[in-house]
């Protein structure tokens, strides 16, 4: 007689964005014959809900799973975003774009840029870098319409993401997650049971009494961290040293005329604030350091932003930069603010909870698995950390390289100590133009070269390989791009325009 083997019980702690992005994951790739999911989560317990810009990275999880863009859209009131606007930050009165995509194009194996600081060496007047990106050019002139699948077409060289209500987010993703088989529980967890023997979690007792009971557990529990911080007591690895807002203030306001398909990050005295805009409204909020500002100063800047009543009072938040030790000790894993958390300047948290939802569902113990085979853990933990750390060095990047003298925090963080691996980065950079080169990371070598290049970081040199194209010829290719991009651009919708033609496609199509 054949044993009958019982579904891997996977159980969620906490709904919200992490939450159902892991049950949307997991639901996705895992067979639901061999695995039960179950989400518990409570409406008493509020959702942290600022992170409401995105990176490229969304549109593959959502691709993924096969969801209907127009659809999605038209559900998060979502708009489109083609980078992030720096203003103020390397110093008052200077602004850039870090764009979703490519700068110009590589020549005879050298990368882009080296042949541009060639011509300026040579003191040849050249445009600046952002004339050679269609999205930066796109981003300005308010025009959105998809990428080419055409190689050869300027229109292929940048991404995009999204602006959306992340609440609305991970409503949606609930309906989908609910359709295919995943189990929402109502309730709120008066106490996690463990093995006496092993010390591993096996259930989730309620207030009301029912015990919700698994083999694996996901802790989406927010900065609480209930199980593995405060059950497991898995350390936390403090970054504010490094990334010292500690605070933010968040407050919706009303749709503005300028829908611009970007987010807007502006520097201020302790900090900077927000500006995303929504369909239905725009997000707006200010992070700031408290040992720099009071929360009444801190109302006081982001008013004055938003320049307009907000349409609810500020709503406060704490936090300190950083992440567990481990994100998956014994049988359970922290996805979200539990695991870790860093602040929102461009826009990580979403991409981190994709990250390590996929890398779960990569490694989940098999069905029938009776404890947790180390080497999973392990791998995760990999993983975990690598996303983590090259991500906090890419937001460390645009505090440290800033000329807003005469200002604490400004001055604090352009003086302090930096992780080695950023200062080898900038390093390489300030060299010879060299941007960092690795497999697994959020940020690619367009994304550092934006920042390093917005923040003025300037190369004393280029690779010499560049040197083997004639400078006519170069100047010649520069021009030509840069014509491409503005005749491209020109016959671009303007974003609002196309968010409202793809609401009346979601219509159409119910």
């Amino acid at each position: 007689m054949i044993e009958r083997v019982e579904p891997y019980r996977i159980v969620i702690l906490g709904g919200g964005t992490a939450g159902w992005m892991t049950a949307a994951m997991l639901a996705s790739r895992l067979n639901a014959e061999d695995y039960r999911i179950t989400v518990v989560e409570s409406e008493q317990i509020g959702t942290v809900g600022v992170g409401e810009a995105t990176l490229p990275h969304i549109k593959q999880f959502n691709d993924a799973l096969g969801i209907d863009e127009a659809g999605f859209v038209a559900a998060t009131q979502a708009t489109f975003k083609l980078g992030i606007e720096f203003v103020d930050w390397r110093a008052p009165g200077h602004r850039y774009i870090h764009p979703f995509g490519a700068f110009g194009e590589p020549w005879r194996g050298v990368e882009f840029h080296h042949h541009w600081l060639r011509l300026r060496a040579q003191g040849r007047a050249v445009d600046p870098l952002s004339a050679y990106s269609c999205a930066v050019v796109a981003a300005e002139n308010r025009k959105f319409e998809h990428p080419s699948k055409d190689p050869q077409s300027v229109r292929s060289t940048f991404a995009y993401a999204y602006h959306f209500d992340a609440g609305l987010y991970a409503a949606f993703l609930s309906r989908w997650t609910q359709d295919r088989g995943v189990t929402r529980v109502e309730g709120v967890v008066e106490k996690v049971n463990r093995d006496a023997e092993s010390g591993k979690v096996v259930g989730l007792r309620l207030q009301s009494g029912e015990t919700v009971r698994g083999d694996f557990f996901v802790d989406c529990s927010g900065f609480r961290s209930l199980l593995l911080g405060e059950t497991l007591g898995v350390d936390w690895r403090d970054w504010s040293a490094w990334l010292p807002c500690d605070r933010a203030l968040a407050a919706p306001s009303a749709r503005a005329e300028d829908f611009t398909p970007f987010t807007r990050s502006t520097a201020q005295t302790a900090g900077w604030t927000w500006r995303i805009p929504l369909q239905h409204r725009t997000g707006n909020g200010y992070v700031y350091s408290s040992h720099f500002c009071d929360e009444a100063e801190a109302e006081a800047t982001l008013l004055a932003a938003i320049g307009d009543i907000p349409l609810a009072s500020p709503r406060p938040l704490r936090f300190q930069a950083g992440r567990r030790a481990k994100a998956w000790v014994g049988n359970c894993v922290a996805i979200g603010l539990a695991g870790g958390f860093l602040e929102p300047l461009e826009s990580t948290s979403i991409f981190l909870i994709q990250a390590a939802a996929h890398d779960l569902a990569a490694l989940m113990p098999t069905r029938g698995s009776t404890r947790v085979d180390p080497r999973l853990s392990d791998e995760f933990n990999r993983l975990f950390e690598i996303h983590y750390e090259r991500a906090r060095d890419f937001l460390i990047l645009h505090y440290v390289a800033n000329r807003r003298e005469g200002e604490p925090l400004w001055d604090y963080v352009r003086h302090m100590d930096l992780p080695d691996s950023l200062r080898r980065h900038i390093a390489g950079f300030e060299a010879r133009g060299a941007l960092p080169t690795y497999q697994l990371g959020l940020f690619s070598r367009d994304s550092w070269l934006a920042v390093m290049a917005g923040q003025g970081l300037a190369p004393r040199a280029y690779d010499p390989l560049a040197d083997a194209v004639d400078t006519d010829e170069i100047d010649r290719r520069l021009k030509d791009f840069s014509q491409r991009i503005s005749s491209e651009v020109a016959t671009m919708s303007a974003h609002a325009a196309f968010v409202t033609a793809f609401g009346v496609q979601a219509g159409a199509g119910r």
